[in-house]
């Protein structure tokens, strides 16, 4: 036990750790989601966030220290941001002639992910900053915080909102959209993109590389229409 020990205190000094250990933990529930048919409770994105956040309590380890070792992740979010045109540009012929149905699908799933948000919220009895926070929930984070502070909502806030969404689109949206018959892999990706942002995305390319493509770009075209949106709605609504 005593060498166990020296071996983390020297391991936890060093900036990498964190970032092996969220890697090492990813992987294993990757392995543990294919043993297990893809259950969708064992999503690896829900079950490796929620191992991580056991483990920093169980260590005490703060966030931000958590941050400073595995920031070389969120650094390469922009560059996998941008990778995802790669696919899509193989798809243009589709996209061409699939542009009317995109359209309105963009349009009825970004209203419907707003509207959600908005009844939910009045359900619960959620008033004032908290409901604003909640209203670009399906949308990418960095997006979001940008519209829940423009709206006079709280950014920390809206990006809890939307991890979790992220997390619960991508961990029920492919068996979901099995149970309602649909096996196309363009409607599959879109409305992943258009639910659940970048980690629904994510879950669109362990289906097919065609609906990670689509996902991708329902989730940029998502970001740009809902922070239109929004506004709007708030002040019309008084919100």
């Amino acid at each position: 036990m005593d060498s166990l020990t020296e071996i983390w205190v020297y391991l936890e000094e060093q900036p990498l750790l964190w970032l092996t250990v969220t890697v090492g933990i990813f992987w294993v529930c990757q392995q543990l989601y294919r043993v297990a048919g893809e259950f969708p409770l064992l999503n690896p994105v829900l079950v490796s966030v929620t191992a991580i956040v056991l483990l920093l309590l169980a260590t005490g380890t703060p966030y931000d220290e958590y941050f400073d070792g595995a920031q070389f992740i969120s650094f390469l979010l922009g560059p996998a941001t941008v990778a995802l045109a790669v696919p899509l540009a193989a798809e243009a012929a589709t996209l061409k002639r699939l542009w009317l149905p995109i359209a309105v699908a963009l349009t009825v799933g970004s209203a419907t992910a707003i509207g959600s948000a908005l009844a939910i919220g009045v359900a619960l009895g959620v008033r004032g900053e908290m409901l604003l926070s909640m209203l670009p929930k399906s949308v990418t984070t960095p997006i979001a915080m940008g519209i829940s502070d423009q709206i006079g909502g709280s950014p920390s806030l809206t990006a809890v909102f939307v991890i979790l969404t992220g997390i619960v689109g991508a961990a029920v949206g492919i068996p979901l959209l099995k149970v309602l018959g649909l096996r196309d892999p363009v409607a599959k990706g879109f409305a992943l993109g258009v639910a659940s942002h970048g980690i629904g995305t994510a879950r669109a390319f362990e289906h097919s590389s065609r609906a990670g493509a689509f996902s991708g770009l329902a989730m940029g075209l998502n970001g740009a229409l809902t922070a239109l949106l929004i506004p709007i709605l708030v002040w019309l609504f008084g919100l």
